[in-house]
């Protein structure tokens, strides 16, 4: 019989998508694959061809049967935020960490009935979740797990890793105790009832100032070995920690480029803050107002407030497009840093503009910008000057350009969706 593989990613496209990709491969060798997801992405897991399992991670508004708009509760919570994302880095802490964390954990919470509910009728072989806080219905389960680390890996703590969220330099320790300390001082109150919670529904006591287990069976993480930190106590040592160089689905729709910049010449530019980064319409629009004033082509990927966004001549997008298909065609990529657009263009041997704006992106702002694959500006406060400059100096590097040529080689020859499908396999 075949075997059956449960996948549970973050209700956000980033997770998701990453989950697919693995999915997929799976799901050509014979597995049967179900997907348990947030109930507004009813339809897109079955779209691909995937079973879904859909879950309610807070109570559902009157009426509401899902599949309206994915992921519509965190493009809310971002964009409802976004004023804090103009603070420095360890002021964000209690004011957007904690608050997320705090909305993550309520929704395990709510969760966890339900999840051990579908998983007594699902009866998985194995259990794949990619998420940031934990869900106790899974490591308290009787299947095997898998947690996947698809944001930095700065999430898995070393003394020798800048603190996470903090967006500090490796090279540059000043600073990283006084984060650390702030850091367990605002998520203590939080770790405690949640460490309660977790252990009351069977699953083991939560490490300190963690919010989510490590798994006793398989642990991935999703980084290219040329941009992923030294550690005190190197990942990968044993068979519980094995890396993913990259991690590229292989499901997105083929893209062309429209005639009006397929006909064009200049630099073709890709533009996206993520599903949503791009929900600060502000910043948007900005970055569209400078890009107008340019030699280059650009395309934008529009995000959720894509009926606020008016683009101009030199410029094609949409609301949602296929990044993947995207990527190998563009010469420079500016984007949020999210970890899935940071080794998806490494994959494609794209260059990187960074603007990050929210959560593990200012880690791989600093890690782009530090081992030299690209520049970080300062999202809020750079000039139209420095963003064209950035873009002109990256284009113009050639030693770049034959260095990103070697990486790209090498995460494509790693078959990363493969190595992650041959892990999961292992355990059942």
């Amino acid at each position: 019989m075949a075997k059956t593989v449960a996948f549970f990613p973050e209700g956000a496209y980033g997770p998701t998508n990453n989950c697919v990709g693995i999915a997929d491969v799976l799901r050509q060798r014979g597995w049967r694959v179900v997907f348990i997801a947030e109930r507004s992405f009813a339809g897109t897991l079955e779209e691909k061809g995937f079973e879904e399992r859909l879950v309610d991670l807070t109570e559902p508004a009157e009426g509401a049967d899902g599949g309206d708009d994915a992921g519509q509760f965190w493009k809310d919570f971002i964009r409802e935020t976004a004023p804090v994302f103009r603070k420095p880095t360890i002021d964000q802490l209690g004011d957007f960490i904690v608050p997320t964390f705090q909305a993550l954990v309520d929704g395990a919470r709510y969760v966890d009935e339900q999840l051990v509910e579908i998983i007594d009728e699902v009866r998985p072989d194995v259990i794949v979740e990619d998420n940031v806080v934990s869900f106790p219905a899974i490591p308290a389960a009787d299947a095997p797990w898998v947690r996947i680390v698809s944001c930095n890996p700065a999430e898995v703590k070393d003394p020798s890793v800048p603190p996470v969220f903090s967006g500090y330099a490796a090279a540059d320790r000043s600073g990283w105790d006084e984060f650390r300390v702030e850091y367990s001082r605002v998520i203590s109150p939080l770790h405690d009832s949640f460490d309660e919670f977790c252990r009351e529904r069977g699953a083991p006591p939560l490490p300190p100032d963690e919010l989510i287990h490590e798994s006793t069976d398989l642990n991935l993480w999703l980084y290219p070995e040329e941009i992923d930190y030294p550690r005190t106590d190197e990942l990968g040592v044993t068979d519980l920690w094995r890396n993913l160089p990259s991690c590229v689905r292989a499901t997105d729709e083929p893209w062309e480029l429209p005639g009006e910049l397929a006909s064009g010449e200049g630099p073709l530019i890709y533009l996206s803050l993520g599903s949503l980064a791009s929900a600060d319409v502000e910043l948007m629009r900005g970055l569209i107002a400078t890009l107008a004033d340019s030699p280059y082509r650009v395309i934008v990927s529009k995000g959720p407030q894509h009926e606020e966004l008016t683009l101009a001549d030199n410029m094609a997008g949409a609301e949602f497009l296929p990044q993947t298909s995207i990527l190998p065609q563009v010469d420079l990529v500016i984007t949020h840093g999210g970890n899935n657009t940071v080794t998806e263009a490494l994959h494609f041997g794209v260059p990187m503009v960074v603007l990050p704006v929210f959560w593990d992106q200012y880690d791989n702002a600093q890690r782009i910008h530090e081992t030299g694959f690209g520049r970080r500006l300062s999202t809020y406060q750079h000039s139209p000057d420095e963003l064209r400059g950035a873009i002109d100096e990256l284009l113009a590097d050639t030693d770049l350009r034959a260095r990103l040529d070697g990486v790209s080689a090498r995460l494509r020859a790693a078959r990363g969706t493969e190595l992650a499908a041959e892990h999961i396999a292992s355990l059942a």
